[in-house]
């Protein structure tokens, strides 16, 4: 992260923003939840369930590289609780629209984030 252009929001603001605008970026009746990352204050854990039968939850790390670029990195995908093999098609699908619709929200969050 570039000294000039730090993230200057505190993590509990942040993750307290994540968490109202992500549900407007994913599907309405996906559930996410946002977690302070306790390692790294410009880092943050968010973990998407999927709606339906399917009973999926994808597992990201979603870093503030600068105010106003995240770098998401996919950490586990689990269906009923136990990890399955990522590299499928319909879950690589799923794991490309998440992570755009995670991009999506740190956009809606520019004003906040680049202060």
């Amino acid at each position: 992260m570039s000294k000039h252009d730090k993230l200057r929001i505190d993590q509990q603001q942040l993750v307290a923003a994540w968490e109202r605008t992500l549900p407007t970026t994913i599907h309405e009746a996906d559930r996410a939840i946002v977690k302070p990352d306790e390692a790294s204050d410009n880092t943050l854990r968010i973990t998407i369930h999927t709606a339906g039968h399917q009973n999926y939850s994808f597992d990201y790390s979603v870093t503030y590289v600068d105010s106003r670029e995240v770098k998401v990195q996919l950490i586990d995908v689990e269906r009923d609780g136990r990890s399955v093999d990522e590299r499928t098609d319909i879950i690589q699908q799923l794991v490309q629209d998440y992570t755009r619709h995670i991009h999506e929200c740190a956009q809606a969050l520019h004003e906040l984030t680049h202060a």
